[in-house]
């Protein structure tokens, strides 16, 4: 799959769970699959999720 690489430039490099979803356009139970079996990298913070913006596009280049 083609991504253009712009596509997030409204995002920070570092997304909350809620942005995820936004980006992706997905529900909570499966944004919580992708980063619960590390099929997108992340880091928690206290109780919150953080992720790489650059890790949510190698996902979607994967794809």
């Amino acid at each position: 799959m083609e991504v253009e690489e712009d596509i997030f430039d409204e995002y920070p490099d570092v997304v909350t769970f809620e942005q995820l979803k936004e980006m992706l356009h997905i529900e909570r139970t499966f944004a919580y699959k992708l980063l619960q079996n590390k099929i997108i990298e992340s880091f928690k913070c206290g109780r919150s999720y953080r992720i790489l913006k650059s890790k949510v596009i190698e996902y979607l280049k994967r794809q």
